[in-house]
């Protein structure tokens, strides 16, 4: 059995920040109460398909398990909305990524009793290095994409957590496959409360595990970015279209995050 990640609960923006910089990840307990945990619940339940936007709905019935991951949430229900700065999550967001960036994808995704282990991934590799460079603590890549991860489950090993190798992000490259351990220090698991939040760089080597309990395992993803990294709203070519009641409930913080950017570089 895996070792649990260690989860410390940092008290200020600037510890905060640091841990995301120096670890890979940071932690926030309890930002949502069990009300909040079970209203994004049912919302995300209630969720269909729209292949256009590359949802997935796999079901036991057509699949071998249940897969639902739903693009563009907040488009979905204005209940996302809060998601997109919920406090203490968007002050380091906005620290690590500058005060114009944005969130490029919120992803609901439920996972249910049979999904097996991923093999351990990045999200994205912004910047390849040779790995004593990466290594090197005088070398400080920027933090060009994180994720924020909403657990709306109390986890366990059984229900398939996140896994993370604490660290890796200064490995300067992907995991080969198969690979499962960087520099001797192997994944640990996310064993979180429901209403927890861990947001993690881009380049930390992680992955889901199985679920091997009789649950479905509820997450809400939010990708926040530099505003130079493009958004990720499909369908592209402009059949994108925000949902003009949402819009009309979001502040104008939400809605810079959305994309109401004032005019810079390439504009």
């Amino acid at each position: 059995m895996a070792e649990a990640l260690e989860l410390t609960a940092y008290p200020d923006l600037e510890s905060r920040v640091e841990a995301i910089e120096r670890d890979g990840y940071v932690y926030y307990p309890g930002v949502l109460d069990a009300e909040e945990v079970a209203e994004l619940r049912e919302v995300m339940d209630g969720l269909t398909q729209i292949e256009a936007s590359f949802d997935k709905h796999m079901t036991p019935e057509n699949g071998r398990y249940l897969n639902k991951h739903i693009n563009n949430a907040f488009n979905r229900d204005s209940l996302f909305l809060d998601f997109l700065d919920k406090p203490g999550v968007i002050e380091v967001s906005e620290a690590v990524h500058g005060e114009d960036c944005h969130v490029i994808g919120m992803t609901a995704w439920m996972t249910g009793p049979g999904r097996p282990d991923q093999n351990l991934h990045i999200d994205w590799l912004p910047i390849a290095l040779p790995e004593d460079v990466a290594s090197d603590p005088r070398v400080k890549v920027p933090i060009f994409i994180s994720t924020a991860h909403y657990y709306l489950d109390d986890l366990y090993e059984e229900l398939g957590p996140t896994q993370f190798v604490p660290g890796s992000h200064r490995s300067g490259r992907r995991p080969d496959k198969d690979e499962m351990d960087w520099q001797g220090v192997e994944p640990k698991s996310i064993l979180c409360k429901a209403g927890d939040v861990v947001q993690f760089r881009s380049e930390v080597w992680h992955r889901g595990t199985a679920n091997r309990s009789t649950q479905t395992r509820y997450l809400l993803q939010v990708h926040y970015a530099n505003r130079m990294i493009t958004q990720k709203y499909p369908p592209y070519l402009n059949r994108f279209q925000f949902d003009k009641a949402i819009l009309a409930q979001a502040t104008p913080r939400q809605l810079r995050l959305m994309g109401d950017h004032r005019s810079s570089n390439y504009d």
